[in-house]
């Protein structure tokens, strides 16, 4: 197996990891949340406010890895420039673009200074993934007309 198939391989099962451990860590919030609270008083000052925020912020991370997911299993099938993974990047900057707007909202709770990092990450990553839908979708104009002209 060449090097790039391992790599896209690693790759496939950190995200298979990070989808099923963001479900469990999102499904737990509400325990999770009282625990943490032992040691940061503000986290228990705002309960409910952080476990729906990290709720919503969970759901919406782990939507974006499944559409992550779906493109890295048109990689390893060695056929990447669909127009499934266009629609795919297309989401994928859309909930990015969400999350960092309810990492605003959570700042609205409780500030720290890392959820400006947080926010300014998931600004870039919705960029990005916008203008590669775009490339990615001009990929697939000229792979299907290579395709009839062959």
């Amino acid at each position: 197996m060449g090097k790039k198939k391992v790599l896209a391989l690693g790759t496939k099962y950190l995200l298979d990891f990070m989808f099923y451990a963001g479900i469990l860590v999102t499904a737990t919030l509400p325990v999770s949340v009282k625990k943490i609270g032992e040691y940061l008083p503000d986290v228990i000052e705002h309960y409910e406010e952080t476990v729906i925020i990290y709720f919503v912020l969970g759901v919406s991370a782990c939507v974006l890895i499944r559409e992550l997911r779906r493109i890295f299993r048109t990689v390893l099938l060695e056929n990447c420039f669909v127009q499934e993974n266009v629609a795919s990047l297309r989401k994928m900057g859309n909930w990015s673009f969400f999350i960092a707007l309810m990492s605003v909202v959570r700042s609205i709770v409780y500030a720290t200074p890392a959820m400006a990092v947080v926010v300014l990450v998931f600004v870039i990553a919705g960029l990005f993934s916008k203008v590669l839908s775009d490339v990615f979708e001009q990929a697939v104009q000229y792979k299907e007309e290579n395709d009839l002209t062959v």
